[in-house]
């Protein structure tokens, strides 16, 4: 494939700083000599085409798809902060938002809701503003605002040399050494200019491109790596290749966590683009296929919780399928809750939990006698079935 295995300046090239460490400044995009969709990646983009394509279809089944981007933001945020080194997991997020604190949760689980937050700002920001550096710094000041690295300029453009290498090691010894600051403006200009360039490059061409290109610009002093998987849903979202955010390539990167890193820099130093485009679409085919699975399966789940809720519940199932179609937004409920919700009693509310945790729709999760906290099990377990610790690379 082009790029080959000796050094390159395809990707841009390592120019000696004055005070002597060596400092990559990326090539604007598109790579020159121009990609080579040759070999397998014509195969590749075609069969990632078609999976999103499926994914799609079997989102757009589904009775309120809104309802279900909800758990696939979730699942993202855990899985994309996991890679930077987060413990909190999809029930630790979901029962902080749900208020229930246990001393045992992990302390950084606050960096996980603050990956949803910014998610949801970029979605909602993406109909009048379009990815651009302005929306970029919006979204990073949202992911680290009050949270560990939130005293490190969150929306601000970083104003020192960062590096990326172990624990411990300096400029000189890092892995990889980012553009200095006062080149960060120019070359992430040069990104925007490339995103909003009219062109012949097929859209999951174009995305694989500019995530390597943010990663490589590291113009944050942290979350870099978070902002960049969430620039991909973004240009997804963008572009018209999903209609719903519902693809999410933090758990592909996770699982292939060393051959993610090794990709981004066989770009820089080997302009490895298509080896690393090759990747990228494998991780795009693999993921919308478990993602239009589970798309299935939650379609399932309603219709056997809907079906169980009309035998059952009697006059009580209106109620009950009110309930029902609530969990898909709000997953952990209290009593008052459903109260709320149905406007009924106490008393009654009381009972219609009992009621749909007979029928395996709902169960207790807190142990306690007050306060108590309900969760939609069956439905947090359709998140939860994939490995979350890295399988091989």
């Amino acid at each position: 494939m082009a790029g080959g295995t000796t050094p390159s300046t395809r990707a841009g090239r390592y120019i000696t700083q004055p005070s002597g460490y060596r400092a990559f400044i990326p090539a604007p995009l598109p790579p020159q000599p121009a990609i080579a969709l040759t070999g397998e990646l014509p195969g590749l983009l075609s069969e990632a085409d078609r999976a999103l394509g499926r994914l799609d279809g079997s989102v757009s089944t589904l009775p309120n798809p809104d309802l279900f981007v909800f758990m696939y933001v979730r699942k993202e945020a855990v899985l994309s902060s996991q890679i930077e080194g987060t413990q909190s997991s999809l029930q630790d997020l979901l029962a902080a938002e749900a208020q229930l604190f246990d001393r045992n949760m992990p302390r950084d689980v606050d960096e996980v809701i603050n990956y949803v937050r910014a998610m949801n700002h970029g979605l909602a920001r993406l109909p009048d503003l379009p990815v651009s550096v302005r929306l970029i710094r919006e979204i990073h000041a949202e992911l680290m605002h009050g949270v560990r690295g939130g005293k490190l300029q969150p929306g601000d453009l970083r104003t020192s040399q960062n590096w990326i290498g172990p624990a411990g090691c300096t400029l000189s010894t890092a892995t990889f050494v980012p553009p200095p600051h006062h080149e960060v403006p120019t070359v992430l200009g040069d990104l925007e200019k490339f995103l909003h360039a009219r062109d012949a490059l097929p859209p999951l061409v174009k995305i694989a491109l500019a995530h390597v290109q943010f990663e490589t610009i590291h113009p944050f002093l942290d979350g870099n790596g978070r902002v960049g998987r969430l620039l991909i849903t973004f240009l997804l979202t963008e572009c018209g290749v999903l209609h719903k955010p519902v693809l999410y390539l933090s758990h592909f990167f996770k699982q292939h966590r060393q051959q993610y890193y090794e990709h981004l820099q066989s770009v820089r130093d080997r302009g490895a683009w298509e080896t690393w485009l090759a990747f990228f679409l494998r991780g795009v085919i693999d993921v919308a296929g478990e993602a239009a699975e589970t798309a299935r399966r939650i379609l399932q789940l309603r219709e056997r919780n809907r079906a169980a809720i009309t035998e059952h519940l009697g006059r009580a199932a209106g109620n009950g399928h009110k309930i029902l179609e609530s969990l898909f937004d709000r997953p952990i409920v209290a009593v008052g809750d459903v109260q709320a919700m149905t406007g009924t009693t106490y008393a009654a509310a009381n009972a219609l939990v009992a009621r749909l945790e007979n029928l395996g729709v709902l169960s207790e999760l807190t142990g306690h006698a007050r306060n108590r906290r309900f969760r939609y099990t069956p439905y947090i377990a359709l998140f939860n079935d994939a490995p979350e610790e890295p399988t091989g690379s």
